[in-house]
């Protein structure tokens, strides 16, 4: 006995000292210290960028008069959107991709689409896809991956584009002023703790309950139902309850009267967008850590639980740009998603590399490639915009490109500028018209797609 407690202690002194060998030493501290050395150049930057804002201190000098706002090719769009203090870029990206093309068609002035009807539903059908997925994980223990990804994302305002098409196929279309934004719609943040909280609690209850193998089944579906009776009025109290039918009145962009008819939100999309959203678009993307040319799908991630899956090719981005190039050229916007907060200057709405120069700042180089950046968490999408307009050179190649964003007035009217390298670099997912897309590349969604887990860290929802 005594021979094993000398054995334990042995080791634990060898893990220890282990331990201790990859801490910072005395002696390894005064080799650190020399990192600095308070020579006045040092000094003067301390009292520089302690008291500043590093991206202002950063600017390069007289990059803000290289800018032009002149773009080869642009797509015509009318009023701008704002999402306030929601993560629903991808609703309002999605929406205004169809709003522009209604707009085109029908002479229309400023228009919007209701988000908030769209978005009464997403919250709806992401309750529904929680509890359904806690029933199918019942049997697994609650420290599952699986599980505990469930319980941790019970509910959000995020999303990507198959929350577009899949929501409006099902529930339809209604105009801004017929379910008009909330506080609630426009400040989510309160609204989606309560819910996350209850609907934790309900996906407990719902692991916990018994009964006989034939009855359970029927239990668990009549306890769910009545679980998202209960998240119906909780939306209700906050968002408004969805019409079944309006009345709406058009008017041409003269402000004049056009038509004056009475709609279900299905027969209103259907007459006027009235496209296959769930088959006539393509999600490409650019990956460089996964092999290109390859289709690629992420498990739960989707809107509503018989909803599709985000399914994606993922491409060079060289081919990404020419399909891009040839929407935009056809009159065609884009749902575009991007690292949007990198070397972003927001009062100008400037996306540029070159914009700041952190490096000769700090005196160091920050060198990583997208491929590391991604690999390293250190980029990813998270937000989405509408791409609406490219500046070619005489060759055909871009320039930059412009997006409508959904911020309000901010940046430039609304609108994002982004330089071609700044395109390649954090641009990600891109949702193109079939039409657009060559024979070649439509065919690899014929092959299988490789699954990724949901908590695949290139696929957290756009906000």
């Amino acid at each position: 006995m005594i021979k094993q407690v000398l054995t334990i202690c042995a080791a634990a002194a060898v893990s220890v000292s282990a331990m201790a060998q990859g801490g910072i030493t005395d002696e390894m501290m005064a080799q650190i210290r020399q990192g600095w050395q308070g020579t006045p150049d040092e000094l003067a930057l301390q009292n520089a960028i302690s008291a500043n804002d590093i991206n202002k201190l950063s600017v390069k000098q007289g990059i803000e008069a290289t800018y032009d706002y002149y773009f080869s090719d642009e797509v015509k769009s009318k009023g701008i959107s704002d999402q306030q203090s929601s993560g629903r870029c991808w609703l309002f990206s999605g929406m205004n991709v169809l709003r522009a093309k209604m707009i085109e068609k029908y002479n229309l002035g400023p228009f919007e689409f209701s988000q908030n009807y769209i978005f009464f539903y997403d919250q709806l059908e992401k309750a529904n896809l929680f509890l359904q997925g806690i029933i199918d994980t019942r049997d697994l223990p609650m420290d599952d991956r699986k599980v505990e990804w469930l319980f941790r994302h019970a509910i959000g305002d995020g999303g990507q584009f198959t929350g577009v098409s899949d929501l409006i196929t099902k529930y339809g279309l209604v105009p801004s002023n017929v379910m008009p934004e909330t506080y609630s719609s426009n400040h989510t943040s309160g609204m989606s703790r309560l819910l996350n909280l209850k609907l934790k609690e309900f996906g407990l209850e719902l692991r916990e309950m018994t009964g006989s193998k034939k009855e359970l089944p029927a239990m668990l579906e009549q306890r769910k139902v009545e679980m998202l009776a209960f998240v119906y009025r909780f939306l209700v109290l906050n968002l408004g309850e969805p019409p079944m039918e309006f009345t709406w009145t058009m008017y041409d962009a003269e402000g004049k009267p056009v038509s004056t008819k009475t709609y279900t939100p299905k027969s209103f999309y259907d007459e006027y967008v009235g496209v296959d959203l769930k088959n006539n678009y393509v999600m490409l993307m650019n990956d460089p850590t996964r092999e290109f040319y390859k289709v690629y799908e992420i498990e739960y991630d989707r809107h509503q639980y018989d909803g599709k899956n985000w399914l994606y090719i993922n491409l060079p981005i060289e081919e990404i740009e020419a399909m891009a190039i040839a929407s935009i050229k056809d009159g065609t916007m884009m749902y575009f998603s991007c690292d949007v907060g990198k070397f972003l200057d927001r009062k100008n709405g400037v996306l540029d590399v070159n914009y700041y120069d952190y490096g000769s700042l700090m005196g160091t180089t920050f060198g990583m490639d997208k491929r590391e950046r991604i690999l390293t968490g250190s980029s990813g999408s998270s937000h989405a915009m509408t791409l609406m307009a490219v500046d070619l050179d005489e060759n055909g190649n871009a320039r930059k490109w412009k997006v409508e964003n959904s911020w309000g007035m901010t940046g430039h009217k609304g609108h994002l500028v982004m330089t071609d390298e700044w395109f390649e670099e954090y641009m990600f997912r891109l949702v193109v018209e079939k039409k657009y897309v060559p024979e070649n590349i439509l065919k690899l969604l014929d092959t299988a797609p490789i699954m990724l887990p949901p908590w695949d860290p290139m696929f957290a929802e756009e906000l």
